[in-house]
């Protein structure tokens, strides 16, 4: 007993109950986002268009949802977490009731690049929300069960989703509307707003060191920060470089690998399987992760998960069975087990208080950008070179992974410059004026 409650302690202990109500939304979010899953199937078994406008229409999808992120985060540092939240939920939902009972193509192209918006744009507010409410010391912690949240709510969707679909299409946009309305009760209910626009930025203060990767004074009062501010912050863009070359190897499973299994005599069951595989060990493992790495330097950590994606990928240059694909994904499933709860936490600790959503929504903009890369030409790599296209990926996962170890320690000394001044422009907005 003593044992379990160490463990949930080391898991889980310490969080705000702000923090659990945004969980049990994304939770509930998650789980009821599954009506784009199948967008493709129904464009062509309902509404009858062809598999090149269905591909079209899913684009534009994938291209709002590029958008969302940056306005998430721009609104999130503008409006707030909490509005972002609700403004973006209740759209989503609006638009869901009208996919469900829209029957012209342009139309329906035209609410999906909408969705897409929609729904990327709470990312950004979700993870600055928890950044706000969580202290540093815990964030760690709080990072992994976001990642393990998204993830079982991404398991029960597909589950849902299957079924939902055999029943009607109609019923899945119609549930996944009342799902993401029941997530926007539960922010409204119980999450409060947790920006405080009141803070002041810490390089407008007088006898304030400048902290690196933000622009000085002078700027500062000509120009708010902004976007501008991370896209030309060096130490940030040099992670979300390390960040997007990871999501890059993460994307060969939903992209390349397919056809790779496809070309050993694999069927679609056999891809299911591993995916499958994969989820599971998320699932189960991910609340096991704290205590593997908290005593670890974060780019240690993220060197190391970088290295097993690199090495699971790797493994299939030789893989012509399936055992062997089963063992790889082990290998590069708890790559990505470890690498998300420092990822998180470091994007946290790079972005400037009153920026942190800006921050989070051009770290987001990896995950799109890896999902446009990986197959575009992972496709050209694995048609001219084959397996020899898995070599190319270990050793560009390899690279990374000196990066991490290279960048690691001047990124903590430029995380700590800017908490200094952080914490002395609190202090000095602290004391009372004559």
């Amino acid at each position: 007993m003593h044992a379990l409650r160490r463990w949930w302690h080391d898991t889980a202990g310490g969080l705000p109950a702000t923090f659990w109500y945004l969980w049990a939304g994304l939770l509930i979010n998650r789980a009821g986002a599954f009506a784009m899953l199948f967008l493709s199937l129904y464009l062509t078994d309902v509404r009858g268009a062809s598999e090149g406008l269905a591909g079209t229409v899913v684009g534009a999808y994938g291209a709002g949802g590029a958008a969302g992120v940056l306005l998430g985060g721009v609104l999130a540092d503008r409006w707030g977490r909490r509005a972002t939240l609700l403004a973006a939920h209740l759209a989503t939902v609006g638009l869901m009731v009208a996919l469900a009972f829209s029957r012209p193509l342009l139309l329906i192209a035209v609410l999906a690049a909408l969705t897409g918006v929609v729904h990327s744009m709470p990312g950004p507010a979700f993870v600055a929300a928890i950044v706000d409410v969580v202290p540093a010391e815990r964030r760690s912690r709080a990072f992994n069960l976001q990642f393990w949240a998204f993830n079982l709510g991404m398991a029960v969707a597909s589950l849902l989703a299957g079924v939902l679909a055999e029943a009607s299409f109609t019923a899945l946009f119609l549930v996944d509307a009342g799902a993401t309305l029941t997530a926007a009760a539960v922010i409204a209910w119980k999450v409060p707003e947790t920006l405080r626009l009141a803070a002041p930025a810490p390089s407008t203060l007088p006898g304030i060191p400048h902290p690196p990767g933000l622009p000085g004074p002078k700027s500062v009062r000509t120009r708010r920060p902004g976007l501008r501010t991370a896209l030309t912050d060096r130490t940030f863009l040099v992670f979300v470089g390390l960040t997007f070359v990871l999501a890059v190897l993460t994307m060969q499973t939903s992209t390349i690998m397919p056809l790779a299994m496809r070309a050993d005599g694999l069927g679609p069951s056999a891809y299911g399987l591993v995916v499958a595989l994969g989820g599971a060990l998320i699932v189960v493992g991910q609340l096991f992760v704290p205590r593997l790495i908290d005593r670890h330097r974060k780019h240690v950590v993220l060197a190391t998960s970088t290295a097993l994606l690199a090495l699971g990928f790797g493994v299939l240059a030789i893989a012509d069975e399936l055992a062997i694909y089963l063992g790889a994904a082990v290998v590069w499933t708890v790559g990505s087990m470890i690498a998300a709860p420092p990822n998180a936490q470091i994007n946290a600790d790079l972005a400037p208080p009153q920026l942190r959503a800006r921050y989070q929504s051009v770290f987001y903009l990896t995950f799109p950008a890896a999902a446009f890369v990986a197959p575009t030409l992972g496709g050209v790599s694995l048609q001219h070179l084959g397996d020899r296209h898995w070599l190319i990926v270990a050793g560009l996962g390899l690279l990374a992974a000196l990066g991490h170890l290279l960048a690691g320690p001047p990124r903590e000394r430029h995380v700590a410059a800017l908490r200094q001044a952080t914490d002395r422009a609190a202090r000095a907005d602290r004391v009372p004026t004559a």
